[in-house]
């Protein structure tokens, strides 16, 4: 925990960058890539663009300061709202699929920062943590589902880290962890997920034909990274991807 990593001023910055462009949540299925709407995961949320304005720009660097990982690494940062019973139930950061199946690698680090006071409920509750049976809890300040495991309750400002990875990359299932129904209140959020390796497109290294750049493009693209990773596999007409060729896009 990083009690008062954000300020109030930047906290209010972020809810009202997404205030008016909240989408509902989705989850991606491990095996499809599709993007679906799920019972399990019902807050709503959008994502700043890297760097976007001064203010984001300020954070992203303290993150990389604070988590010893690189800036590149990091996703775009997500902003997150849970009206009154909206939650997100157990679930973990790094990838299910067989194949490691992104350019980046998989998730290792998840900074959750909190941009508002949650009257009850909201708390970031994870079942398997060793801490759980150490941790007092009253009925009246924390929900039934905070009493399921360790649990960090929003605080405006306060930030969380926790690390999907050991040190040998392998995944450390004791990360499972949720959002609990808000009960009282609502709740905003921050999300900075961090891969292994830099999650930014590289330089351009092709002489314009459409080929892959990368010798992992065919296996990236039978594991559905041509969906799931489209900004990377494919890209846009002005900012084509490393993979088009393995994504049978050379004419899009």
């Amino acid at each position: 925990m990083y009690r008062g990593f954000l300020s109030d001023e930047e906290c209010e910055h972020l809810v009202e960058l997404a205030r008016d462009k909240l989408q509902r949540s989705m989850v991606s299925n491990s095996y499809t890539g599709k993007q679906t709407v799920t019972k399990d995961r019902t807050s709503s949320g959008m994502f700043l663009d890297k760097h976007q304005d001064e203010i984001v720009t300020r954070i992203e660097e303290r993150i990389a300061t604070w988590t010893f990982l690189p800036e590149e690494n990091g996703e775009d940062m997500q902003i997150l709202h849970y009206g009154h019973g909206e939650k997100y139930d157990t679930h973990l950061d790094f990838f299910s699929d067989k194949v490691d199946p992104k350019p980046a690698g998989h998730r290792v680090a998840t900074v959750l920062m909190y941009l508002s006071n949650v009257g009850k409920g909201g708390e970031t509750v994870f079942p398997y943590s060793e801490k759980k049976h150490s941790q007092q809890k009253d009925d009246e300040s924390w929900s039934e589902c905070a009493k399921t495991g360790y649990a960090v309750k929003p605080a405006k400002g306060d930030a969380l880290l926790f690390f999907s990875l050991h040190p040998n990359v392998s995944k450390d299932l004791m990360t499972l962890h949720g959002s609990c129904p808000v009960i009282d209140g609502e709740k905003w959020a921050a999300t900075k997920w961090i891969h292994l390796r830099t999650f930014d497109l590289p330089k351009r290294s092709s002489t314009g034909k459409c080929e892959d750049e990368n010798h992992l493009c065919s296996a990236w693209a039978d594991a559905g990274e041509c969906i799931k990773s489209r900004r990377y596999m494919i890209g846009s007409k002005k900012s084509p991807g490393f993979c088009r060729k393995s994504c049978n896009a050379c004419d899009s």
